[in-house]
């Protein structure tokens, strides 16, 4: 146990994440001051979610990287379709929940297809039920323009650091990969739990009734992609300490009722400090992604701050103990199926057969 206190306050190493941080607040920077000073601000969670195409690929030779962003901006721009067309329909909060359990299935199979990283699904739920849940929607024109736009610019900031001769590394492709069967099962198995979890938290967050319900569906399916069990209920718990944290940090950033040209500059510090931080301790960076997520929500939707806060820490602790929840069960199968296969092995059976 105290061991793992002390892992928890102990931050890993720098890995160069300042060149990360820059790309990525240029990214998600450039476009919110240029939709500021058309006065768009209906259109800045399009181009938000487009810019998160500049996480990926993020220590990866300059061809491999822009074919990882290329593969995740069209499947957040075909995220971000799905989720204007189900607010253009009004679908509720159980729209929200049922779309959002598609989504987790569907792109958790895509992500580990095209084998992408960061894993898992998080960005492809927050991005569908989050622009679902906009009242009223923009023009989908503008607004898949506007993803389109922001995507194209963070694959170009992506590849900028060929401009330096010293920098430059591989236009290469990622080498093709050999998917076997057992990949493709273990592919099935995650989006089982991706859909599962989204689901149950949806569900269980519908029901009690607080707003915001992708907000537990989005901290549920946060612990699925993992190396281990350890590393998974770990980043679950983060999620939870560092949301709670985070949204202390957002009362303090929002109490003054900053102006809008303020909030898109804490967007953009915000955004460098979580890449300066997602790798080497999750918790902390989630007191820089909380503001984030919070002060975007309030540029597309104005809405009372405090019940955004409240709404966002319950909401973060229901998902993220129904992923835990999740993974442990998940763990305990693969336990007992490794038992009866070492058992039926030391008896001379057939461990694929009963």
């Amino acid at each position: 146990m105290k061991e793992h206190v002390r892992e928890f306050f102990r931050v890993g190493p720098a890995r160069q994440d300042h060149i990360v941080g820059i790309r990525c607040a240029a990214s998600v920077g450039l476009p919110l001051l240029a939709l500021l000073a058309m006065d768009c601000f209906d259109l800045m969670v399009f181009a938000a979610f487009g810019a998160f195409t500049g996480i990926y690929g993020r220590g990866e030779p300059h061809g491999a990287r822009l074919r990882h962003q290329a593969e995740f901006g069209v499947l957040m721009l075909l995220v971000m379709l799905a989720g204007a067309l189900t607010a253009a329909a009004d679908a509720g909060p159980w729209g929200i929940v049922i779309g959002t359990t598609v989504v987790a299935g569907l792109l958790s199979l895509a992500v580990n297809y095209f084998g992408l990283r960061p894993a898992g699904v998080i960005f492809f739920t927050f991005g569908y039920a989050a622009i679902g849940s906009i009242q009223p929607t923009p023009p989908l024109w503008q607004a898949m323009l506007t993803g389109l736009v922001s995507v194209l610019l963070a694959m170009l900031i992506g590849v900028s650091s060929r401009l330096v001769p010293s920098w430059r590394t591989s236009m290469a492709p990622p080498p093709k990969r050999v998917l076997t069967p057992d990949h493709w099962r273990e592919f099935r198995v995650e989006a089982a739990a991706n859909a599962v979890a989204a689901l149950a938290a949806g569900t269980i967050a519908t029901i009690v009734g607080l707003g915001h319900n992708y907000w537990a569906m989005v901290a549920a399916v946060a612990p699925i992609a993992g190396p281990s069990l350890a590393q998974r209920i770990k980043k679950g718990v983060h999620r939870i300490l560092g949301t709670f944290a985070g949204v202390v940090a957002a009362g303090l950033l929002l109490a003054p009722h900053p102006a809008p040209w303020a909030l898109v500059l804490m967007v953009i510090v915000l955004q460098f400090a979580a890449e300066m931080f997602v790798l080497r301790h999750y918790a902390l960076a989630l007191i820089f992604i909380t503001p984030l997520a919070l002060i975007m929500t309030e540029l597309a939707a104005p809405t009372n701050p405090q019940e955004l806060m409240v709404d966002r820490a319950l909401q973060t602790a229901i998902g993220a103990l129904v992923g835990i929840s999740l993974v442990y069960l998940m763990h305990q199968r693969t336990l007992r199926e490794k038992n009866r296969r070492r058992f039926l092995k030391s008896r001379g059976g057939n461990p694929g057969q009963d």
